[in-house]
């Protein structure tokens, strides 16, 4: 009796080990390693860093995380829009494979962290699942897309949202996007080859710090992104009449750049008097003819709304129109609005993978909070055509775009850690 006790005792003990087994973990000091590394690509003598797409660093760069992805025995290509495709095989060919990565080129001295976490969290996670031999069901594929800061390139063109007018557009390093892809690898004749079909993957994940500093104020470890904003873009224009500053009384002025003042302060109250997160910014102004003795009689400036949905933004835009129509009346001048080609419409992320962030915070024992990204990312393209996710972890004081952004090396393995527990909860969960 005491005999058959004993072995119930141990396969009680057995199951109940097996049951607490701890998630597998990524490597935080190699994951630290590797951002270090990829810095080491654009340094400038003055101790500035420079890596925008197509400079002979971001090239660099682009090699090394090539060679990375090739020991760790993926294979490896470049797309004719010069994305960075590494494919590891899985135990069922007939699958369609869980896709994840951000990009690694940075805006004009621009800081190591931005797209960098998630390109090298995807490195990580594919050297993680390599050393602890665990072959998924799924091929999974790691993504290193072209030119994101200069245009979400090469997501665009994946989801067949690239132009052929945006092959013109030139960035700092004097190279258009046309030859930027050549550069890279790619081929502009070969450009539809390119695009993904719905149904093409079974999943998109990015991995990116928030670039904000809601996570850090809030002392939170993870964003669960609900989607990336949408936003429109518009020139206002007021026209007054231009004349003496000495010579024209005060009350018989017909000031473009006061009326332009009023309207850039209703902006923001009018943005603010909405429930919700939505965003209402004036970022540029040009006064004619620009003299100081001259009373202005044309401004133009910008209007650009945000939200993660289109109806919000046409809503604000209404409220901003009205009250700028009553500010030019009052102020006796013109004013139009003139829609901008720059828009993007909100991309909302999968729930169904959103809960499986979610559980992999909760079990992983992290903290967590639903949020909107208010900036553009590669994902945002993405999820037109994949079910998509995506996770943020803090910037430390919100900075972004800049040599001062920073990401510790705690908050990069735990977005890691979700990073890799997500895809293997999808990789059970999908077929």
């Amino acid at each position: 009796m005491i005999y058959r006790l004993l072995i119930f005792l141990v396969f009680v003990g057995i199951g109940f080990a097996h049951a607490q087994k701890p998630a597998i973990k990524v490597n935080q000091s190699r994951l630290e390693k590797s951002i270090f590394e990829l810095a080491k690509f654009g340094i400038q003598e003055n101790g500035e860093t420079e890596r925008v797409a197509f400079s002979d660093a971001d090239i660099e760069a682009r090699q090394w995380v090539i060679e990375t992805l090739k020991n760790q025995g993926l294979e490896v290509s470049i797309d004719f829009a010069g994305n960075i495709v590494a494919l590891r095989k899985g135990k069922k060919s007939n699958l369609k494979a869980i896709s994840f990565g951000s990009h690694i080129d940075r805006v004009p001295n621009g800081g190591n962290y931005d797209g960098c976490v998630g390109s090298m969290a995807a490195l990580e996670v594919i050297e993680t699942l390599n050393e602890n031999n665990i072959t998924t069901k799924h091929p999974l594929e790691v993504i290193i897309f072209s030119n994101e800061e200069g245009g979400v390139m090469g997501s665009r063109a994946m989801s067949g949202h690239l132009g052929k007018s945006a092959l013109q557009v030139v960035n700092s390093t004097g190279f258009s996007m046309g030859e930027g892809i050549m550069r890279l690898g790619g081929d502009t004749t070969k450009l539809a080859d390119v695009q993904r079909k719905k149904g093409d993957m079974a999943a998109f994940l990015e991995l990116h710090i928030e670039q904000g500093g809601i996570l850090e104020k809030e002392k939170l470890d993870i964003g669960i992104v609900e989607g990336i904003v949408g936003l429109k873009w518009w020139d206002v224009v007021f026209t007054g009449f231009a004349n003496h500053a000495g010579t024209t009384p005060m009350n018989a002025r017909q000031d473009a750049l006061l009326a332009a003042a009023k309207f850039i302060v209703a902006v923001n109250e009018v943005t603010n008097s909405f429930e919700g997160s939505q965003v209402g910014t004036v970022g540029r102004i040009k006064a004619d003819p620009g003299a100081p003795n001259v009373i202005p009689g044309k401004v133009v400036t910008s209007l650009e709304i945000r939200d993660l949905s289109s109806a919000v933004i046409e809503k604000v835009f209404q409220a901003i129109k009205t009250k700028g129509e009553v500010i030019a009346a009052e102020s006796n001048v013109g004013i139009e609005f003139r829609p901008l080609d720059t828009t993007a419409a909100p991309a909302l992320t999968d729930t169904t993978i959103q809960k499986e962030i979610e559980n992999s915070t909760t079990t992983l024992g992290l903290t967590h909070k639903y949020m909107p990204s208010g900036a553009g990312h590669d994902a945002q393209d993405m999820a037109t055509i994949a079910p998509t996710g995506m996770i943020f972890v803090p910037s430390r004081g919100g900075i972004s775009h800049s040599p001062k952004e920073f990401t510790s090396a705690k908050d990069m393995a735990n977005g890691a850690n979700v990073l890799l527990q997500t895809i293997l909860a999808l990789d059970k969960k999908l077929e």
